[in-house]
């Protein structure tokens, strides 16, 4: 069931990018991180907050279709608020201080959402941009930007999504590897739990549990060209879902 968020909401995460550059609004070069690198990272959008997340970084080294070479994506695992600390390398933009908002769609260059806001008296711009674009995307960066406004005038319609299990559970484990709202494949999550919980599990019993959390509404199932089966973390933003 759709629900009107209130003020009163607690902060829910409501969308994940991973891959992102982030720019000064108005400024052609990328911004110099700490160690003197480009910023890339995660850009997360709660009910309550905008925040590019930068520390606890990772890397995957992904093969373009339509482009030759290795394309390498840095990336911060997100799987919940607390885990992005308040420190410089990270940006956190209350939804009440954006000034505007504006989604490029990047007819020539890739999507973008330009942010800005006020902090301590003066108005500060970002451009967020887009690296990992396709055809099989409904929606880019660009399209965060309608979100932010209707979230930023109370009225973006949000789910109420079942709970999670518990983490004593496999469906509760899988969900937790699917906390970062990415799409994952089957030996993806069977790996994810195994990792982060120890010893092996069975591969028919992770795809009967992902079936079920898909049955209650907790995940989305989808499936490639090829038949094979992918489940992500369901957004409480429903139908606009990012």
């Amino acid at each position: 069931m759709g629900l009107v968020m209130k003020s009163g909401t607690g902060e829910l995460m409501l969308a994940q990018e991973q891959g992102v550059f982030m720019r000064e609004s108005g400024r052609v070069r990328e911004l110099e991180g700490g160690l003197g690198g480009e910023l890339e990272g995660t850009l997360v959008l709660t009910n309550r907050r905008l925040i590019f997340a930068c520390t606890n970084e990772r890397q995957d080294d992904l093969r373009a279709p339509s482009a030759p070479g290795v394309m390498h994506i840095v990336y911060s695992d997100v799987e919940d608020l607390s885990s992005i600390p308040a420190n410089d390398d990270n940006l956190f933009i209350e939804l009440p201080s954006i000034t505007s908002v504006a989604g490029h769609a990047g007819h020539v260059e890739r999507p973008s959402l330009e942010v800005k806001w006020q902090e301590g008296g003066k108005e500060r711009g970002r451009v967020f941009i887009e690296r990992l674009s396709g055809r099989g995307r409904q929606r880019n960066l660009n399209d965060w930007a309608a979100v932010i406004e209707r979230l930023k005038a109370g009225n973006q319609s949000l789910l109420q999504l079942p709970a999670v299990p518990g983490p004593d559970t496999l469906e509760g484990k899988i969900v937790r590897v699917l906390a970062d709202m990415q799409r994952k494949g089957m030996f993806e999550i069977e790996e994810g739990v195994e990792e982060r919980f120890g010893g092996k599990v069975d591969p028919d019993a992770v795809q009967a549990a992902c079936e079920g959390l898909a049955t209650s509404g907790l995940v989305e199932k989808m499936a490639d060209r090829s038949g094979n089966l992918y489940f992500q973390k369901r957004s409480p933003l429903g139908e606009d879902a990012l």
